[in-house]
């Protein structure tokens, strides 16, 4: 079992607030994230910065492009020397396949490829506004046996779809699950969260937690409490 399984989400502005949440963090103890806001502001630099200082780093930019040009962003992603990385698995079959080929031709070792099921902030009734048939646990599935037929790693999916895409998929096969929250947090822009132990129960491997760790005031003793919480909760 992964003694890191907790993924801080850095969704700051611009490089010197994640920077200086990152520096709170012992990288023996979490992940980090870099999402799409800090990325744009800051690029590849902010991902060298965090490396340099010890943290593996789960480039969270979700390609979702014709498969030349994921390919292409991919084969750049894994040469930034990134943990794990991630694509839109309703991207198709030879989207996820070029993407899965890009990050493999790159010297070294390559990076998890993960592929993105239905975003946490889709509930049923948005995605049958945007033309989706079924539930998002019904699409979730689908579209993880697809990541997993195309060579990805595994899917990021909400833990409550976890245990059936558990079923659905091979052992070893990573589910990697947002909107965590923690007791007395609230929802935010989530509409399918839980606990971090809850998430584990389910099947998670690994959990991106943000705003409950980067806005306390303490995020060390934070991400500490959630570890100590998992480390308990599955002993129990």
């Amino acid at each position: 079992m992964d003694n890191r399984r907790v993924i801080v989400a850095l969704d700051a502005a611009d490089a010197r607030g994640a920077l200086e949440v990152a520096a709170r963090l012992d990288p023996a103890l979490c992940r980090v994230k870099v999402g799409k806001e800090l990325f744009v502001a800051a690029g590849p630099a902010v991902v060298e910065q965090l490396r340099k200082a010890g943290h593996e780093v789960f480039l969270d930019l979700k390609f979702h492009d014709i498969p030349n040009t994921v390919a292409g962003a991919c084969r750049s992603a894994a040469r930034l020397g990134v943990w794990m990385l991630n694509v839109h698995a309703s991207g198709g079959e030879a989207m996820m396949r070029a993407a899965r080929e890009a990050v493999d031709s790159v010297e070294g070792p390559a990076p998890l490829l993960i592929g993105v099921t239905i975003l946490t902030s889709l509930a049923d009734a948005e995605l049958a506004r945007v033309g989706f048939s079924g539930t998002a646990a019904d699409n979730a599935e689908r579209l993880a046996r697809l990541a997993r037929e195309c060579g990805l790693d595994g899917v990021v999916c909400s833990a409550e779809e976890a245990p059936r895409l558990r079923s659905a998929t091979a052992p070893g096969f990573l589910l990697v699950t947002p909107g965590i929250r923690l007791e007395s947090d609230a929802r935010g822009d989530q509409s399918r969260v839980v606990s971090p132990v809850e998430a584990v129960r389910r099947g998670a491997d690994y959990l991106v937690i943000g705003r409950p760790v980067t806005q306390s005031r303490d995020p060390a003793a934070t991400l500490a409490a959630i570890r100590q919480s998992l480390k308990e909760g599955m002993a129990a």
